[in-house]
C-alpha cells in the first residue's frame, strides 16, 4: 500500500471515535440503550463494542504481527462478548473514552511504522493470511459497517422506522 493510501485510512480510522461521540450527542441516555426490534446494538452496545474490539483485537493483532512471525490471529466474537460483559449496563461515555483512546494509540502506532514492518504476516481464524497492511483497510471496512448501522440506529430512534437493513454479525 503506497503511504497516500495508508494516510487516508488513517485519517478515517481517526475520524470515527468523533463519529461516534457525535451520535452519542444527539440522543438521551435512554434512547443510547435502546435497540431495533430487529436486533442489532443499542449505541452504547456499538460503543463498547468498538472500545473493546480496538484494545483486544487490533491492538493485539498489531502487537503480534510486529514481534511474531506468522501468528495465528483469533477472531473477536462481538455479539458473544456483548452479552457476557453486559454492554447495556455499562457507561457510554467510558466506552467513547477507552475508544477514542485506545485508536488514537493505534493509528499512531501504525503511522510509524517503518516500511518493511508492513509486510509481517499472519493467519487470522476465518479470514486467512493477513499483513499488517490489511488491518487499516479491515478496521475502516469494519467502521464503516456500524457507522452504518449506527446511522439506521439513529433514525429508527427519531422515527421509529425499522432499519431496512439486518446487522451484520459482530465477529471481526
Amino acid at each position: 500500500m503506497n503511504r497516500r493510501k495508508l494516510e487516508t485510512l488513517l485519517l478515517t480510522l481517526e475520524s470515527t471515535p468523533a463519529l461516534l461521540t457525535k451520535a452519542a450527542g444527539q440522543i438521551s441516555p435512554a434512547d443510547a440503550l435502546r435497540t431495533p426490534e430487529a436486533g442489532g446494538f443499542s449505541l452504547v452496545e456499538h460503543a463498547w463494542h468498538l472500545a473493546d474490539l480496538e484494545r483486544e483485537a487490533y491492538a493485539a493483532r498489531i502487537r503480534r504481527l510486529l514481534t511474531e512471525d506468522e501468528p495465528t490471529l483469533a477472531n473477536f466474537d462481538g455479539d458473544r462478548i456483548a452479552r457476557e460483559r453486559d454492554y447495556r449496563a455499562r457507561s457510554l461515555e467510558k466506552a467513547l473514552e477507552s475508544f477514542a483512546g485506545t485508536r488514537r494509540r493505534n493509528v499512531d502506532r501504525l503511522r510509524g511504522l517503518p516500511a518493511a514492518a508492513w509486510k509481517r504476516a499472519g493467519h487470522q481464524e476465518s479470514v486467512g493470511r493477513v499483513t499488517l497492511s490489511d488491518l487499516p483497510r479491515m478496521m475502516a471496512e469494519h467502521d464503516r459497517e456500524h457507522t452504518e448501522e449506527i446511522k439506521e440506529l439513529l433514525a429508527y430512534l427519531r422515527t421509529g422506522e425499522q432499519p431496512s437493513r439486518v446487522p451484520k454479525s459482530a465477529v471481526a
